[in-house]
């Protein structure tokens, strides 16, 4: 489904509506790879598909849950390694990590419903944010993530865009 921001309402309508359509984007350019696609590295880093959707799917529930004070399920976070988030384990399949994803998407949407813009709540650093700085930072978060799956897409297979206009 392709989703535009809307030209009129209110700034936390709009900010949802801005981060659900790089949501979107991520899950229509992952859309029709096969495993192995969405798990070869692409990059000397090692940077894949799967790997960056689970990142996005763990930094959602840790900015949004964590930082308002709610639950998570166990998140792939390693103080010891930075990137474990980006590395889906053997043994876990794709489709839990489009399910832990869809899991992490609908806590923070109730989370976002619940608080208000102003609210403030305690970043992983400590610091004192609010729902607004966190629904733009996630929005950044999710639209940079959404470049690099478009340009990893490319390499994979040729496939270009950046929303599913149909």
């Amino acid at each position: 489904m392709y989703r535009t921001v809307p030209g009129t309402g209110d700034e936390k309508t709009s900010l949802l509506a801005a981060l659900d359509r790089h949501r979107d984007a991520i899950l229509w350019k992952i859309d029709g790879v096969d495993d192995a696609g969405l798990r070869r590295p692409m990059t000397p880093s090692g940077t894949n598909l799967l790997g960056l959707v689970q990142h996005l799917a763990a930094v959602e529930y840790g900015w949004f849950c964590e930082t308002f004070g709610r639950p998570t399920e166990p998140l792939p976070f390693d103080e010891d390694d930075e990137n474990a988030d980006l590395r889906v384990p053997e043994g876990t399949s794709t489709a839990d990590v489009l399910a832990f994803y869809a899991r992490a998407r609908a806590a923070a949407d109730a989370v976002i419903a619940e608080v208000g813009l102003e609210e403030t709540g305690t970043a992983w650093g400590g610091d004192a944010v609010s729902m607004r700085w966190v629904l733009i930072h996630m929005l950044e978060e999710t639209a940079r993530h959404a470049g690099h799956v478009d340009i990893l897409r490319e390499l994979i297979d040729g496939a270009t865009g950046d929303h599913n206009r149909g």
